[in-house]
């Protein structure tokens, strides 16, 4: 992989990471256009995956950084107020529930994700059919829930049912071509959210989620047959291109529907069936 090439990558990653089109299927797509991925070696495809995926983590980090410093002075201040018996403040409480809401919705994909680990890093990760079903099949769920959801709650009604829900709807974008964006936001319009407010949530659910996968993943990417400087400008990108995707995607949805984005992923996972059945792609 040459430098243009991981900084052509980092850049689509960025850029449709947290938009719900899939910054998996893209990359992948880009990916095999550009002869890159190993068939033998699907882990090392997978494995930088991971280390982009550490880039929009840091994009996360600095987008949320004043709600995660409120997050966790919350939980502590509350916890120190049980053993002190000092009642905190109503905003500390909102922080802390806030905080528990995230854990409770980390866990399914936790689960799931340690359990299934070697089907994940394995040739499902790369397979253009599984990627083009999950663009088309998830476009329809959130079609479904734009038609469906009340879209009435903000970010101050939020509750342990939609968490579980929410969590639960995460799982499913360990299916490439699915978007963990997508799969939490149509997980929030099911449960009654804002559109906004079920971005800004899926957004905080994604921090432990794609820190515990890119953490995993390092080992695997540092032994990748890649130079560091390659990775590492390539993960800035990813980084800088992300916070920019975050900062798009909450202003638009305060007056925008997803439809736009419905209609792409649909047009995409024609465009890849087309691409592969004339041979442009391999789709394994």
């Amino acid at each position: 992989m040459s430098l243009w090439e991981a900084i052509l990558l980092g850049l689509i990653h960025g850029l449709t990471e947290f938009i719900p089109i899939s910054s998996t299927g893209q990359v992948t797509i880009a990916g095999q256009l550009l002869d890159l991925i190993d068939p033998d070696r699907p882990e090392q495809w997978t494995a930088f995956l991971a280390m982009l995926q550490l880039g929009t983590l840091a994009a996360l980090l600095a987008y949320f950084a004043g709600d995660i410093v409120r997050i966790v002075r919350g939980f502590a201040l509350v916890n120190l107020a049980a053993l002190t018996r000092r009642a905190p403040s109503d905003d500390n409480r909102r922080n802390a529930r806030l905080g528990w809401l995230v854990l409770a919705g980390t866990v399914p994909i936790g689960v799931v994700g340690l359990l299934f680990r070697d089907v994940i890093e394995g040739d499902l990760t790369k397979n253009l059919w599984t990627i083009a079903a999950a663009l088309v099949g998830l476009a329809l769920l959130l079609f479904l829930a734009e038609r469906v959801g009340t879209r009435k709650r903000g970010m101050a009604q939020l509750r342990w049912l939609d968490a579980v829900v929410v969590g639960i709807a995460q799982v499913a974008s360990l299916i490439p071509g699915s978007s963990r964006s997508g799969t939490t936001i149509t997980g929030g319009l099911f449960s009654g959210l804002q559109r906004e407010t079920a971005a800004r949530f899926s957004f905080l659910l994604a921090i432990p989620a794609i820190g515990a996968s890119g953490i995993l993943q390092l080992p695997e990417a540092l032994r990748a047959n890649m130079p560091p400087v390659t990775l590492g400008i390539a993960t800035l990108v990813a980084a800088a291109s992300g916070y920019l995707s975050i900062a798009f995607l909450l202003r638009y949805l305060q007056r925008h529907s997803t439809y736009l984005f419905i209609v792409y992923r649909i047009a995409l996972g024609v465009l890849i069936v087309a691409l592969i059945v004339t041979g442009a792609v391999d789709a394994s």
